[in-house]
């Protein structure tokens, strides 16, 4: 009977063991394409924004609109789920909107990546280039444990400068990055040709 329970609980182990690697690969998940249109329908171009010749994405049409927002925090919020995320990590300004959102519909930490001189405690940083420029951001060091999972959200993947620099700070803390979460992205940027080492998922691919 022993022989037989140990047996049982390897199994167990076992399948837990190989359901978390396959969380862990990148994995393509996809919406219904009515709920995918209706999003894009809500976010609307802005020319010459924040430059000229410059076509920026506005989600504040999305997020003044309740049936948008709520497709959109649910389906991100189911794959944050999926992956079995400890902690979801928001990026300043746009992605603690929604990662605070979704991390209290899983019951999850909330942690914030901010720019430098936000974060009143003791902090790490890391530099980066962005697609307007460069910048600096900052993490509580206290903010996330060692080997706790971690989602990182944020409302744009453009270069991908922010995502990196993101994950880069929760690494540098011990944590693990299970993955990355977008509601839009600029495809034709070739912001994911900087992110090949995580599991990258956006909503909304603008070609």
């Amino acid at each position: 009977m022993q022989k037989m329970l140990l047996l049982v609980k390897g199994l167990w182990v076992s399948n837990r063991i190989i359901a978390k690697k396959l969380k862990d690969r990148k994995t393509s998940y996809h919406m219904d394409m009515k709920s995918e249109q209706y999003l894009k329908s809500r976010i609307r171009d802005v020319k010459d924004f924040p430059k000229s010749g410059i076509v920026f994405k506005d989600i504040t049409t999305l997020l003044k609109d309740p049936r948008a927002f709520k497709i959109a925090i649910d389906e991100m919020t189911d794959y944050c789920r999926d992956k079995d995320a400890d902690v979801i990590v928001g990026a300043e300004s746009r992605g603690f909107i929604f990662g605070s959102v979704i991390a209290y519909n899983l019951g999850k930490p909330f942690v914030l990546v901010r720019k430098k001189g936000k974060l009143p405690a003791d902090t790490i940083k890391e530099d980066y280039e962005l697609e307007y420029g460069s910048n600096t951001v900052e993490i509580h060091k206290d903010s996330i444990e060692k080997g706790q999972r971690v989602m990182i959200v944020d409302d744009l993947l453009a270069t991908g400068g922010t995502a990196l620099a993101s994950a880069k700070l929760v690494e540098k803390i011990g944590g693990n990055v299970v993955g990355m979460l977008f509601l839009t992205e600029l495809a034709f940027l070739n912001g994911q040709e900087k992110l090949n080492n995580y599991a990258v998922h956006s909503l909304l691919k603008y070609e």
